[in-house]
């Protein structure tokens, strides 16, 4: 049987080849596996047990009852102070509305006192005119003081009554018994607006 010829390059290799071979491949493996990037959010075994010991054990030192009381008893200072300021401006708000409402008033009865003030002549007239028996007279002056009542306007009169020198000025005198000032005639009627004295009356009273 002939031999049959071997190729130069296809030989075995030798007995001391081979574990070179598997050692070089194994340490090109764990420089691969060294060099890989460790990718995001990816610990280290035993890493994350640690982090948490720790947050844990900063929360126990930091979070204690003084703590949690020092910020209640802070809250509760600041809520006491909106609160007070709150109650200020409120007062200080209902102040402002009742004063804007009196001095709205006060400017319309101001106004409204000034009109009615420019009818006191013609009632004056209507008097004078029904002392010297003009007829045809009382009905109109009848009207107008109803009309002006139905405002606010009253009629001063005190004849017989004792002198009050807050509706009425004297304007004479005449001697009485002594005693108190008794109204004896009035001269010309005053008038009081809404309770206010709008014109005293002219009066003659005995002393």
């Amino acid at each position: 049987m002939a031999d049959v010829p071997q190729d130069p390059e296809a030989r075995e290799p030798t007995t001391g080849e081979a574990p070179e071979t598997d050692a070089a491949a194994a340490r090109e493996a764990a420089a691969a596996q060294a060099s890989e990037p460790t990718a995001p959010g990816a610990e280290s075994p035993g890493a994350g047990d640690a982090d948490d010991e720790v947050v844990e054990g900063e929360l126990e030192e930091e979070i204690t009852f003084e703590t949690l009381l020092a910020d209640f008893e802070r809250v509760a200072s600041e809520r006491d102070e909106f609160l007070d300021a709150y109650r200020r401006a409120q007062a200080d708000f209902e102040n402002f509305k009742k004063q804007s409402q009196r001095r709205v008033e006060e400017e319309v009865h101001r106004r409204l006192a000034a009109f009615v003030e420019r009818f006191l002549p013609v009632l004056d007239a209507c008097d004078a005119a029904r002392q010297h028996g003009v007829d045809g007279v009382e009905p109109i002056a009848s009207a107008l003081l109803l009309a002006l009542e139905k405002e606010g306007l009253e009629r001063v009169e005190p004849v017989g009554e004792p002198f009050d020198p807050t509706v009425a000025e004297a304007v004479a005198h005449e001697p009485g018994d002594g005693g108190e000032q008794v109204v004896a005639e009035v001269l010309r009627a005053g008038y009081l607006f809404n309770g206010r004295v709008l014109r005293p009356a002219m009066v003659r009273v005995t002393d």
